[in-house]
């Protein structure tokens, strides 16, 4: 039967969600959002809608309104299992009713369900949230608004009530039977000097003397093939400010809406410090799950994941520094250890971890990530060397909760530093184990290298600890300032640091100021950041500061419906009700009272189907049928949900690619051959653990020269050939990646340190003739005086 009129699934059912609009305003750094999505039954029978959709873990929302045939009704936020009683009896006095709540299982999935929506009527399903623009390494402001959600990898024994194990149809790019519209309007004071985007774009306009203002909008026809992603960059971003909104004056005395609230942004100026000689227990953990073997993006050309993460996994390995201990774990459904316990790193070990690291496949199935967690946490502390765990994943798991809840029990002996790969990826998961650990969190999309952003955290890692780390307000007497932050316990150097305060008291008149000082200290020298501000509150409507201050509250106490202790779970209900910011133990409820039509029979149920994309596997048929905790939301359990895993990758992702004919045969089993666009990561794999490089075959075709010709061109026949291909390479590094150099940084320093140990005192003699070989342009000051 073909339902003329209405746009149907591959199954030939209707699907009622017809388009999805969004307003996002951007002022300065932080980003309000209005999503509007409409509905209309084009059935004859009234019907239940179910709508599964991705969220940036970050976002606090706080409003959600249903707009039913031209009638407004605004939600109610309400304790969780309340909310799904009183959605349940709506339906059954035969009432419309309309429910919001994140997943049980993961604070970045949000289930939308449209109950009662009768044949022919219309419904405009409106929710709205702010949250903090994440702040990139070259200074451009990041919004993402996620539209790509992927299979998550389900463990046995996880709620059935999550929304996750809904079988929401699958359905291709070309067959999405919704849209998706998006108009951007973006503000600063400082003025804007360039908007960047993944998608297609209408022309940007902008407005003011200094380009203060812009508006942009997506392009018509965009589909859900990927995140929208917008880079702002301002004209200038890392000045230190403060704002003051004025609370709410219907608002409970004891409460947080009723006074004013600050928001503190900081830029610490930490300065640069040599790390110490030994300086860390490394443990990196790869998701070789089957679907990291999806590319990165939608172009079939495009890397795999797996590719791109063992690329940086070589790179870290080869920018440890000397001293250091480290091991590599894979995981999918299962793990596997490089060695029994962390290594030294020297030449041998390192060899044995490149080795492994090259027969690394995306073959290892689900994604477990909580098991590998665990007996890392369980192996002896090295003395001396702080832990520092870094994560590479897709980030396609369920059980988030419980991931963060093992993380945060072992924060006070270790740093996560996570990596999320790919479209699609759960920023709960890999935004959650950095916060909670106190380490920083990076997701790579698109066109994105992902080495630039892992060296990037790798010399946080590296950098000496920030002790005595405190905050202090110079205020007006009568006034005082309450933290509604988590207390700051790490900062590193070229991080932006946002805090929030509660203002109690009396409120001076508009003229008065006051100034927040941030104390801490750095290898035992005392260092402080201050800030002076206006004490004048600033009216908004949306309470936008008091609610981000809410998120940051929650995000500290709220472990999920299952994992939150008892003490927490209070403090979470409170703010979480109090300010209308939603969490895990509360869902937005709407009710039309006015329709009052008792039901003949069940609800149809009609789940609203999500794109597939290139490389994403479909889920296995469901099991049977399996209520959650509404009674109503028919959730069709996937069992232990497995994707379709691939278990080796395609004999032409094994084959290796040849070196030139013209090129001298390589030492393949320990460096791999030379790929003519990508001398680079050649070059950092032929680099020795102390610094150095051999003067051999495979030096010789990454520099494009004959060995025979680097032999004789040596100065001193006398001298280490050793220190004379080192000199080469770092000149190499100069000449032909310095676009590149955040990303061999630290190779370099290495590099260096051993030329001033080994050369001696033929060192300057080395370069001189180093860069008249090569015809360099290159300072020698880079090898030091």
């Amino acid at each position: 039967m073909v339902h003329l009129g209405g746009l149907v699934t591959p199954k030939e059912k209707p699907v009622p969600l017809k388009s999805i609009s969004v307003t996002l305003s951007i002022s300065e750094f932080v980003a309000g959002v209005s999503a509007t999505l409409n509905y209309k039954n084009e059935e004859e029978v009234p019907l239940e809608a179910f709508f599964i959709f991705p969220m940036d873990e970050d976002s606090a929302v706080y409003s959600f309104e249903a707009v039913v045939d031209g009638k407004k009704i605004k939600a109610e936020l309400q304790e969780k299992m309340t909310a799904h009683s009183s959605y349940e009896n709506a339906i059954i006095r035969g009432h419309q009713a309309f429910l919001l709540e994140e997943d049980m299982c993961s604070r970045d999935v949000f289930c939308c369900n449209v109950g009662n929506l009768l044949p022919g009527s219309q419904a405009e399903l409106t929710l709205k949230y702010v949250q903090e623009l994440s702040l990139e390494a070259d200074g451009a402001l990041r919004y993402v608004l996620p539209a790509v959600l992927n299979p998550r990898y389900q463990l046995s024994g996880c709620s059935e009530d999550s929304c996750l194990n809904m079988k929401t149809p699958v359905v291709p790019l070309e067959d999405l039977p919704y849209t998706i519209s998006m108009v951007a309007t973006i503000s600063s004071q400082h003025g804007i000097d360039r908007i960047q985007s993944n998608c297609s774009l209408s022309p940007i306009e902008y407005a003011g003397d200094n380009k203060t203002s812009a508006q942009v909008s997506l392009a018509d026809g965009h589909k859900f093939d990927r995140d929208v992603e917008f880079l702002i960059y301002y004209s200038a971003v890392h000045t230190p400010s403060v704002v003051v909104e004025m609370g709410e004056p219907t608002a409970k005395s004891d409460g947080v809406l009723g006074d004013p609230a600050a928001m503190v942004t900081f830029y610490p100026n930490i300065p640069e410090a040599q790390p110490s000689i030994a300086c860390g227990e490394f443990i990196f953990l790869m998701d070789c799950s089957g679907s990291m073997q999806s590319p990165m993006r939608k172009q079939s050309k495009s890397q795999l994941r797996i590719d791109v993460a063992k690329e940086t996994l070589i790179l870290l390995l080869k920018s440890l520094p000397l001293g250091c201990y480290f091991n590599i774990y894979e995981f999918g459904s299962t793990y596997e250890a490089f060695f029994p316990k962390s290594v030294k790193y020297a030449q041998s070990t390192v060899e044995e971890a490149l080795r492994r690291v090259k027969l690394m496949r995306a073959n290892l199935r689900g994604t477990e990530i909580l098991t590998p967690l665990q007996h890392i946490y369980k192996q002896p502390s090295v003395p001396g060397h702080p832990l520092q765990v870094f994560v590479f994943t897709d980030g396609e798991v369920t059980d988030t909760f419980t991931v963060l809840r093992e993380v945060k029990s072992h924060r006070l002996r270790h740093r996560c530093f996570s990596f999320g790969i790919g479209e699609g990826v759960s920023t709960s998961l890999v935004k959650g184990i950095a916060r909670v650990s106190r380490g920083t969190s990076e997701f790579i999309t698109g066109k994105e290298r992902m080495q630039a952003k892992a060296l990037r955290a790798l010399k946080r890692s590296l950098q000496p600890m920030v002790d005595d780390i405190s905050l202090s307000w110079d205020l007006p007497d009568g006034l005082s300032a309450k933290m509604l932050s988590p207390e700051q316990t790490v900062l590193f150097r070229g991080q932006r640091l946002i805090l929030y305060a509660q203002l109690t008291g009396t409120m001076p008149p508009a003229e008065a100021t006051g100034e927040v000082c941030l104390k801490y200290t750095l290898q035992g020298e005392s260092l402080e950041n201050k800030v002076s501000f206006s004490l004048q509150p600033k009216l908004d409507a949306n309470l936008t500061i008091h609610r981000l201050a809410a998120k940051s509250f929650l995000q500290t106490k709220d472990m999920g419906l299952r994992e939150t202790p008892a003490g927490d779970k209070k403090d979470v209900l409170k703010v979480s009700m109090e300010c209308g910011v939603i969490s895990s133990h509360t869902a937005f409820i709407a009710v039309n009272k006015d329709l009052n039509m008792p039901i003949q029979g069940p609800l149809t149920p009609r789940d609203v189907p999500r794109p597939m994309l290139l490389g994403t596997a479909p889920l296995m048929p469901s099991v049977s049928p399996q209520k959650c905790a509404t009674g109503r939301r028919a959730r069709r359990s996937l069992g232990h949900r497995q994707q379709k895993k691939c278990t080796s990758l395609s004999e032409a992702c094994l084959e290796k690619p040849k070196p030139r004919a013209s090129a001298k045969k390589t030492n393949v089993e320990t460096h791999g051959p030379v790929v003519e666009d990508n001398r680079l990561v050649q070059l950092i794999s032929l680099q020795k653990a102390d610094g150095s490089w051999d003067l051999n075959e495979g030096l010789a075709l990454v520099l494009g020269m004959k060995l025979e010709d680097i032999q004789a061109a040596l100065p001193d026949k006398d001298a280490n050939s050793s220190s004379w291909a080192t000199v080469l390479a770092v000149l190499w590094l100069h000449d032909n990646a310095k676009d590149m150099d955040c990303e061999w940084e630290l190779l370099e320093r290495k590099a260096v340190a051993w030329i001033h140990i080994h050369a001696g005192s033929v060192r300057h003699e080395l370069v001189k003739a180093a860069i008249a070989f090569t015809k360099s342009s290159v300072d020698p000051a880079i090898f030091g005086p």
